[in-house]
């Protein structure tokens, strides 16, 4: 069952991958001129319309949830390349120049995926989409509180730690959702 997550996760990842490299082509690294906070705050939105919807069991704009956990990927992965790269008032880049940060930053997701995945035995199959998209929004306020505080923990993992986490149950949204 493992390698079928490998296999899964892989495959919601090049969707994402795509899709970062289509409005990169599109838009540029505009984004590169986001401090984390304002990063956080857009990966809060997508998680709360999510939410929403899934609260209402409706929705009046026409895109679908799988392209807000999309989104969530991409702007995690962004917050890491950012903390990778630092912030910058030079904001473009290629491409070119950014996939190995990309690539890098979903790597070291997925071994922590995989290694967490070995000690939670697939828990997450059994989950409920709504549960997981409840567990980022409680990762984002984490990630806020972190933010307010300066970085500074006492005891509790970094930042970083929570854009993976993240990164890793929209990943597990997405496989739920495609099974539906």
């Amino acid at each position: 069952m493992i390698d079928k997550t490998a296999s899964e996760y892989k495959q919601v990842i090049t969707t994402c991958k795509t899709l970062f490299e289509k409005k990169t082509r599109d838009y540029g690294t505009a984004w590169r001129i986001l401090r984390l906070p304002s990063i956080t705050d857009q990966i809060f939105i997508k998680a709360q319309r999510i939410r929403s919807i899934q609260e209402k069991g409706t929705q009046k704009v026409d895109d679908p949830i799988t392209d807000e956990f999309i989104g969530i990927i991409n702007y995690c992965v962004i917050a890491l390349i950012q903390i990778e790269l630092g912030e910058t008032k030079e904001t473009e880049m290629t491409f070119e120049q950014l996939e190995p940060f990309y690539d890098k930053a979903v790597n070291e997701t997925f071994s922590l995926q995989q290694n967490k995945n070995h000690d939670y035995g697939e828990a997450w199959r059994d989950m409920r989409v709504s549960s997981i998209t409840d567990i980022i929004l409680m990762k984002l306020l984490r990630v806020k509180q972190i933010e307010d505080n300066l970085g500074k923990t006492l005891v509790s993992e970094g930042v970083k730690a929570n854009y993976q986490d993240m990164i890793n149950y929209a990943v597990f949204a997405m496989i739920l959702l495609s099974k539906k």
